[in-house]
């Protein structure tokens, strides 16, 4: 059946980069939103990520300049950073044993003993890594050689962890922005920042990492850059 009200949501759904600055945008829509984001899909359920809502005057001011003062930032009425946390795994692992450990009556079952040692086990040898590159050439040597005999998930080295952890961050943004759209506001994502700067203002570790920041309020004709256009349905997907 076809879905008016997401094709709706899709259409409106435009990276807005000026927005009226008579226009507030209550707490509770950003809250909602946030809310929608966490039940975002992503690798393993391991959720390395964090949200910093940026939401009092001084902050968006202290903003503006490290998004480079773009129109977006300057005009912004809410703020929010997008942040990976690589290096939260080892807690959110145990977050996720804990979690099936907790729902176990009696005599775990197969799949359960299989979800305890996805997070006990697994987990620590796809993201762990250690001063002497040892875990990676261990990942790297196990996708080779099984990877002879059947298909198998190659991801060995660190850039490996770091796409995983930066695509899962990225859905959670995806929702939100099609959230703030839900809800009668326009949003822009915004990669031009200086990720060290932002950082610093947030005092983050340095496992930490800057996915997006996404500006929010309601938009004006001015910050909508032409008519949207995409390279054809035809030239992108390809069916087997």
């Amino acid at each position: 059946m076809y879905s008016n009200e997401f094709q709706s949501i899709i259409d409106r759904r435009r990276s807005n980069r000026h927005f009226d600055p008579n226009v507030p945008v209550s707490k509770e829509v950003i809250q909602r939103s946030l809310e929608r984001a966490i039940l975002s899909p992503n690798s393993s359920n391991m959720q390395l990520w964090e949200f910093y809502w940026i939401q009092s005057d001084d902050e968006l001011k202290k903003f503006i300049p490290l998004c480079l003062s773009q129109s977006a930032a300057k005009t912004a009425q809410q703020m929010v950073v997008f942040v990976t946390r690589k290096d939260k795994w080892k807690e959110h692992a145990k977050w996720n044993y804990d979690k099936i450990k907790g729902q176990i009556k009696g005599e775990p079952s197969k799949l359960e003993k299989g979800g305890l040692d996805y997070y006990g086990k697994l987990m620590r040898l796809v993201y762990g890594n250690d001063p002497f590159g040892i875990l990676t050439l261990v990942r790297r040597s196990i996708c080779f050689f099984m990877g002879l005999r059947k298909p198998f998930m190659r991801m060995a080295g660190k850039a490996d962890q770091r796409v995983s952890v930066h695509k899962s961050c990225a859905l959670a943004a995806q929702t939100f922005m099609l959230s703030i759209a839900a809800e009668g506001f326009e949003s822009c994502p915004m990669e031009g920042f200086d990720k060290l700067r932002v950082k610093k203002a947030l005092n983050l570790p340095r496992g930490a990492e800057i996915n997006m920041i996404i500006s929010v309020g309601k938009g004006t004709e001015a910050g909508i850059w032409g008519e949207r256009f995409r390279i054809p349905y035809e030239e992108v997907v390809f069916v087997k």
